[in-house]
């Protein structure tokens, strides 16, 4: 390939090296425990599929597909060429048939999303485009590629939906309170997933540290001069085990109104995944095979979920989980270890307290969950 074909609009046409493909596989290789169990659960149901659909055939989607469309530039080797390179080669190596359209909308705000009940289609905002450089892109977009291949774009489709359907029945006494319950739990799964979808980005980069650079920039901004990884990754280690028990709270309530992780925790555990056996027992060509997926077995599922669960749970420095894992171990001395941990409950002088005043730093549980900061979706 001569220079001037591997050059188009400034980005260099991929692939700019050479990746591994992962023929066939399935996106169980990939799936966080909590992520894949409920999705195998959910593909082994008999007729969930069509009964799902034909209650969202309710969800505007054709209006959605029409609105990018008309308002938005749609990626081809016309527009964005260096996007929709990143795209093909996205899909080459996750062994993605169908290539999903993708769309560049114009939004200041760094993100990105999969959406759509038929058929998947990708979005990512200018505000991205412009942040990161082509081997962070390329992570991005093979992220987006993996919530593709997982079937995740239905449940986000749903989720966005209902999220606008509560703010409108918000007037309705108890009406959002059930929409919001559904809510609630679809954003604890689809967090999941976004762990899920950042292994998936992963494997289509390919460069970990590329990874973690678009992460860092989606926290920080473009300033990656004035970052640093290794401290990146050490402010999620300290938000893991800093505090006492009512930090733990202010953590759960934080996240409670996200769609995503946060962007720390997100670059820690991959971090913790690239370097775990099991991913590189996918580099090295060993991997859950797709025409293996209807044989899968759910109760096999639910055994690996509940034992990573449990490995979390042992291995966690958050105080609450620890708490947590010793009452399930039988430690003695609960209330004191209760009284010690919340700091003698607003007092006081118990060993243990914390004298940082956890309870207030934040500016108040929640204050900073806004769905509208979430990027990478």
């Amino acid at each position: 390939m001569s220079d001037g074909d591997r050059q188009q609009n400034g980005h260099e046409k991929v692939p700019s090296r050479q990746r591994r493909r992962f023929e066939g596989i399935s996106s169980r290789a990939y799936e966080h425990p909590a992520d894949r169990s409920a999705l195998v659960a959910l593909r082994r149901l008999s007729g969930f599929d069509t009964v799902f659909k034909a209650l969202s055939g309710l969800l505007p989607e054709r209006s959605l597909r029409l609105l990018f469309l008309s308002d938005s530039v749609r990626v081809s080797d016309a527009q964005f060429a260096h996007l929709n390179d990143m795209l093909r080669d996205a899909c080459y190596i996750l062994d993605l048939e169908k290539v999903p359209p993708m769309y560049v909308n114009q939004d200041p705000q760094p993100n990105a999303m999969c959406i759509g009940l038929d058929d998947p289609i990708i979005v990512v905002t200018t505000g991205l485009v412009e942040l990161l450089d082509e081997e962070e892109m390329r992570a991005v977009v093979g992220h987006e590629v993996g919530h593709a291949l997982s079937g995740h774009s239905v449940y986000r489709t749903i989720l966005l939906f209902l999220t606008s359907l509560a703010v409108r029945v918000a007037w309705i006494p108890l009406g959002n309170l059930a929409i919001m319950a559904i809510v609630t739990a679809l954003r604890e799964w689809f967090r999941k997933s976004e762990l899920s979808a950042d292994r998936a980005g992963l494997l289509v980069g390919q460069d970990l540290r590329a990874s973690m650079r678009g992460l860092m920039k989606i926290a920080g901004g473009n300033h990656l001069h004035e970052m640093n990884v290794d401290a990146f990754l050490a402010q999620a280690e300290e938000y893991e085990s800093a505090g006492d028990l009512r930090d733990s709270v202010l953590k759960i309530l934080n996240v409670l109104p996200r769609t995503h992780p946060f962007t720390a925790v997100r670059a820690a555990e991959l971090k913790k995944w690239a370097e775990s056996r099991d991913h590189q027992r996918i580099m090295d060509g060993h991997y859950p095979r797709r025409d293996e997926d209807k044989d899968t077995s759910v109760s096999d599922s639910f055994r690996q979920s509940a034992a990573s669960y449990a490995t979390d749970m042992k291995n966690s420095k958050d105080p609450l989980m620890k708490l947590v894992s010793d009452i399930a171990g039988g430690a003695g001395d609960l209330g004191g270890r209760v009284r010690r941990g919340f700091g003698g409950f607003g007092g006081g002088s118990g060993s243990g307290s914390g004298t940082d005043g956890a309870a207030g730093k934040d500016g108040g549980a929640g204050g900073t969950g806004d769905e509208g900061t979430d990027s990478r979706g």
